[in-house]
């Protein structure tokens, strides 16, 4: 901590980390802040320019990154969510816990903590750090995309709810963030809204800011849209956690999953299977997909994802009504590439090609 009379953020979470990093940066900057987003997402944090007692660092942490990170000192610490992932790297789901919930030990005295109540260990946590007193019951927000949480910020309906102030007041529409769809994208959004009034912005601004909001590469992003048939590249959907989610958001999927499986935990994304017309398997964990989803939905063996992205365009193509070819794998990328980003490009160039 080189600038130590600026204010830090640091964010944590399975997923939504760098949406969330890159929202709030997005909301601070179109208010007039002071403000450098970095850490896992962007710059790494010893990269970032200097700022004074009026700046902000918003920092993405990954689990990884927390366990080497000892003397940090944030100011909010945001704990969006815990599911499986990196089970190996932690030896097992109470170390991986354990690391998430450690952002928790940076927060300074009189700092604010942030969590999400939409999983199990999250909502433990919160009240096991309710118990202990180490943060006050009043500096601890709750945020819910399922749930109504008092004295925090939740979905209810459509509904982005602000009970910050015990008002519960509606403030927001949020169908109307196109480049922020479904429920795990809603809970970034409350996230990002609770940490933005924290930090003094007006909720016009807010608002005006999410709207304007580009969205990132990678993270169900529209590539393109030929005749009714649309286009996504959720590469970064690296866990079925992460594939679930994305796959609840649209209806007549033709789904481009696959790649090296993190964790075998493949049953989840059977419950989203009523939305899919047809799964093209990529990569190495083919068998894995096949041997569950055997029998629930139509499957092809497209081994790579140019051959891949081809077989779900023809056949959306000739479907009779609106659909989606879906890039969400559910897997890392190292098998057939250096990175989720690289898997991506290679996504948008074979869909950029097509006829």
């Amino acid at each position: 901590r080189s600038v130590h009379e600026a204010f830090y953020v640091g964010i944590t979470g399975t997923n939504g980390k760098s949406t969330t990093t890159a929202l709030l940066g997005h909301v601070l900057a179109s208010a007039g802040k002071k403000v450098e987003i970095g850490g896992n997402y962007g710059i790494p944090a010893l990269e970032l320019e200097p700022l004074g007692s009026d700046g902000i660092y918003v920092l993405e942490l990954s689990s990884y990154q927390l366990g080497r990170i000892p003397s940090v000192e944030l100011d909010i610490a945001v704990l969006l969510n815990i599911s499986p992932d990196h089970l190996q790297r932690h030896g097992g789901m109470g170390g991986y816990v354990a690391s998430k919930m450690s952002i928790l030990d940076h927060i300074t005295p009189g700092g604010v903590a942030i969590i999400g109540m939409d999983d199990s260990h999250c909502r433990g946590i919160s009240l096991d750090l309710m118990v202990s007193s180490a943060v006050s019951s009043r500096n601890i927000i709750p945020i819910s995309a399922k749930h109504r949480v008092a004295g925090g910020v939740y979905v209810e309906g459509s509904n982005l709810i602000d009970d910050i102030d015990n008002e519960c007041l509606a403030v927001l529409n949020l169908t109307n963030l196109l480049t922020l769809p479904g429920l795990h994208n809603w809970q970034n959004v409350a996230a990002a809204f609770a940490l933005a009034r924290i930090l003094e912005v007006s909720k016009e601004k807010i608002i005006q800011a999410f709207h304007s909001f580009p969205g990132l590469p990678h993270r169900q992003e529209l590539v393109r849209t030929i005749g009714e048939v649309r286009y996504i590249n959720d590469s970064k959907a690296t866990n079925c956690e992460a594939a679930a989610k994305a796959l609840a958001c649209y209806e007549a999927i033709h789904w481009i999953a696959g790649g090296r499986l993190k964790e075998n935990n493949l049953a989840i994304l059977k419950n989203q299977l009523a939305s899919v017309q047809h799964v093209y398997l990529i990569g190495e964990s083919e068998n894995y997909f096949s041997a569950e989803f055997a029998g629930s939905v139509e499957i092809t063996s497209s081994k790579d994802l140019k051959t891949a992205v081809r077989q779900a365009h023809e056949n959306a193509q000739n479907h009779a009504h609106p659909s989606v070819v879906l890039l969400s794998p559910a897997c890392a990328s190292f098998d057939q590439f250096e990175n989720f980003e690289a898997r991506g490009e290679g996504f948008r160039v074979a869909v950029e090609q097509l006829l």
